[in-house]
């Protein structure tokens, strides 16, 4: 499968003046058209079964009871997408939607996230207007990458950019959740740090995203209205991936910017795979066995590539291009080093104060385990040195975008200059050796 990013460095698959309001109705017939064919099949595959008891007797019956649901069923569905083109055009005569943008607001940019992160590879092929272009966004607004619009935009600049990128079905607006003030307010006031917050497609493959991201921070950085000195980049969930992923793509091509990064911090993110996506994949194989359930199957199997680069936290193209996404064997993903010179942070969760408690292991933040969060499994590790790791207990995933323990961390870490990575400590046997100070367990 080949890259959706046809459209320039940020991935930008809409007009100028897109027509949300018009491109979400047209999704939504265009599902309702598809519905009737789904609903066939289960049908047919239960009638088979039926049939197959009957024996051959049976066998002219069911070619004139398929025939007969096959053409009900096309029927209902060329209804659906008759409606859909007579409401289309309806909305186009009426001017419906052309001076109305879902993306700059909260609840609207908040339902096209969760589309976005849904479906939003699908988007993108089909240059959707709901495809949302990785960009620089404040409050909710786009930004341009020129100097003057980022100095109208920013008229605080500083040399030291935190740049804030959210995790799957999210936006640059997540990070205020529950809280008056985002981390990006506190680290301007007390580290003199300007906050940058974007936005993407989460739907897109994470390395698709992350090399859209390289592009944006490279304009970005040259266009500042000052020299920046120092980049953290703050991501959370799939966020982190995406952030490793652009300092790893940029560092191979020599981009200018992430010669500035000093810190990569990554909030709640599953370096080492995600278990929804993992049992989602499995259930998705097992369900296509019998035609009677293979509607679910393909429900499940519409998932974005976004989503299924979670199952184990796939970072570079290579490991999706040219292979079979539905594999239930799938082929390791390439272990991607972590940049140079820069410092890696992590911070992990558990629903229960204790990580080792049964159902701190079990569930750990609701989404992604400890082990994953902070990369040391025994059969495949990441070298994040212990001593930039942190636990928060009693909370869970969605928490780590605005919480106060979390802050006290990134402040802490940011503040401190960054240094060049030494190899982590090895007992005897190879394996990491826990240094003092190690992955901090806080039961708040």
């Amino acid at each position: 499968m080949a890259s959706t990013d046809s459209t320039g460095p940020r991935g930008d698959a809409q007009s100028s003046s897109p027509n949300e309001i018009r491109a979400l109705s047209a999704l939504a017939f265009d599902d309702l058209r598809r519905f009737p064919g789904a609903i066939r099949d289960m049908h047919l595959g239960i009638a088979e079964r039926a049939f197959r008891g009957i024996g051959p007797a049976g066998r002219p019956v069911q070619l004139i009871h398929d025939a007969l649901s096959s053409r009900a069923y096309g029927a209902i569905a060329a209804g659906a997408s008759g409606l859909g083109k007579a409401v289309d055009t309806a909305m186009a005569r009426r001017g419906i939607g052309e001076h109305v943008s879902l993306s700059t607001t909260q609840k609207g940019s908040f339902g096209l996230a969760v589309l976005n992160g849904l479906i939003g590879d699908q988007l993108a092929r089909d240059r959707s207007a709901l495809a949302q272009p990785t960009s620089v966004r404040v409050q909710g607004e786009q930004i341009g990458l020129d100097e003057s619009s980022l100095r109208d935009a920013f008229p605080n600049a500083s040399g030291r950019l935190a740049v804030f990128i959210h995790g799957l079905t999210g936006d640059e607006f997540c990070w205020s959740w529950g809280a008056e003030d985002a981390y990006g307010v506190r680290l301007a006031a007390e580290l003199d740090c300007t906050a940058a917050y974007l936005r993407y497609n989460s739907g897109r493959h994470i390395s698709e995203n992350g090399r859209t991201v390289a592009a944006l921070l490279e304009e970005l950085v040259q266009a500042w209205p000052v020299d920046v000195r120092q980049i953290a980049l703050v991501g959370h969930s799939m966020g982190g991936l995406v952030a490793r992923s652009a300092a790893h793509q940029a560092d191979e091509h020599d981009q200018e910017w992430v010669r500035r990064v000093g810190h990569i911090v990554s909030l709640g993110t599953p370096h080492l795979g995600a278990p929804l996506e993992q049992g989602a994949h499995r259930a998705a194989v097992a369900l296509h066995a019998l035609p009677e359930t293979r509607m679910l199957s393909n429900f499940l199997r519409r998932r974005s590539a976004g989503i299924r680069d979670l199952r184990h936290g796939s970072l570079v193209d290579e490991d999706w291009r040219g292979r079979d996404p539905e594999a239930l064997r799938a082929v390791a993903c390439r272990e991607v080093p972590l940049l140079p010179g820069a410092t890696h942070c992590f911070v992990s969760a558990t629903v229960t104060r204790d990580p080792r408690h049964p159902l701190g292991r079990l569930l750990g933040d609701i989404l992604v385990h400890v082990p994953s969060a902070t990369g040391q499994r025994k059969t495949r590790r990441i070298p994040f040195r212990d001593e930039h790791g942190h636990h928060v207990g009693s909370t869970h995933h969605l928490a780590l975008l605005n919480h106060p323990e979390v802050y006290e961390r990134l402040r802490d870490w940011l503040a401190t200059a960054p240094e060049a990575r030494g190899a982590p400590a090895r007992d005897s046997t190879g394996s990491r050796r826990s240094t003092p100070g190690a992955l901090r367990i806080t039961k708040s």
